[in-house]
């Protein structure tokens, strides 16, 4: 991390606070009161809340402004995970006597369905201000900026360790800023400082070009089983959020054919004439032919209408390969970088929060 870099932007924070402190104490009042909130709710709250405390718990996060319809994405976790279980690994994730590292991985592993990433590490942060950074988009680019290497861009890289070690540069910060005269900084305080004072254009216009792609070997040829499988279903379930965000009913995991299901569908139906559907396998390991016997099958339903795979640009070149002597396959095959999703799923993202914090539709709409 650039220090240097680091104590110059404090020095210019500590300048704006004095210049609209009543702007600042507010900010600051809005973290306590999010802090209060989730502190109260204890492992024994937690077991025992209903299914619309839940909801209350997860929507106020500021990671769902990316999310108009709240209540989908929460139903959606609910029934993919079952309600119990959600509450129990969430208890033990905020709670539990084991090291962060540890319960990151864990609940990491075993909750399915959402990008957790980012709502994990605010959950974590608004309980232990003190221990546990936020980690976002912003974060994200305000440590890029100052120099700090090896970040993690997309959720499957982000690990225990990892967040661990993120939190580690964030105790760092909150001890420049307290040296530089600020009082009373925990994490949350780091993370106003992150998301606010280094989001100018002109110290972000050099660190949102898109990372360079390995044209050598296969990214997904290179990484471990585990690694492999958090790759594939981060893949297919922002392939999900894409399809919804782009007005379509998206699903995971859907039945299209006999005896198959496939990673993610994008459905619509054209008034009274049927439904129009376009299918997405994600290969990150196992069996290339395998992959094209499904996606034949999948064409075999009349409603769909196209098969993408995805996967990295090494692996890509080899299934059009295997696809090029299969009739009724190479026609209507395309071919989709995972990378690509990823970076699509984080501008669409960002065009929802921005769209959904205007809040141009009620709630209870």
């Amino acid at each position: 991390m650039n220090t240097d870099l680091l104590r110059k932007h404090i020095k210019e924070y500590v300048q704006h606070i004095q210049k609209d402190k009543l702007l600042h104490e507010q900010y600051i009042a809005e973290r306590q009161e999010r802090t209060d909130y989730y502190q109260s709710w204890t492992v024994e709250r937690i077991s025992s809340m209903n299914e619309e405390e839940f909801y209350e718990y997860i929507s106020k996060l500021w990671a769902m402004l990316i999310w108009g319809n709240k209540k989908y994405v929460i139903d959606k976790l609910i029934a993919e995970n079952g309600f119990k279980k959600v509450k129990d690994e969430l208890a033990e994730l905020v709670w539990g006597k084991q090291t962060v590292k540890d319960r990151w991985d864990h609940f990491r592993q075993e909750v399915k369905g959402i990008g957790w990433a980012t709502m994990m590490s605010e959950i974590l942060c608004h309980t232990h201000p003190n221990d546990c950074m936020l980690w976002n988009r912003r974060a994200y680019d305000g440590l890029r900026f100052l120099g700090v290497s090896n970040l993690p861009h997309f959720d499957y890289q982000q690990t225990g360790q990892k967040y661990c070690e993120l939190s580690g540069v964030a105790k760092e910060i909150a001890k420049e800023m307290r040296e530089l005269g600020i009082p009373g900084v925990n994490l949350l305080t780091v993370d106003y400082f992150l998301c606010h004072e280094l989001q100018f254009e002109e110290n972000l216009s050099q660190i949102h070009e898109k990372p360079k792609r390995l044209e050598i070997e296969s990214e997904v040829e290179q990484v471990d089983a585990t690694t492999s499988e958090f790759i594939h279903d981060e893949v297919k379930e922002k392939l999900r959020d894409i399809g919804l965000w782009l007005g379509f009913k998206s699903e995971t995991e859907k039945k299209v054919a006999v005896g198959l299901k496939v990673d993610t569908v994008w459905e619509s139906t054209i008034g009274n004439m049927g439904r129009v559907i376009y299918v997405f396998e994600v290969q990150t390991g196992g069996s290339i032919d395998s992959l094209i016997i499904n996606l034949l099958k999948a064409l075999n339903n009349p409603a769909v209408q196209g098969v993408v795979a995805v996967s990295d640009a090494v692996q890509l070149a080899k299934i059009k390969e295997h696809a090029a002597g299969v009739s009724g396959l190479h026609e209507k095959l395309k071919y989709w970088d995972y990378k690509e999703v990823l970076h699509v799923h984080e501008s669409l993202e960002s065009v929802n929060e921005s769209i959904n914090s205007l809040g141009l539709v009620p709630k209870g709409f």
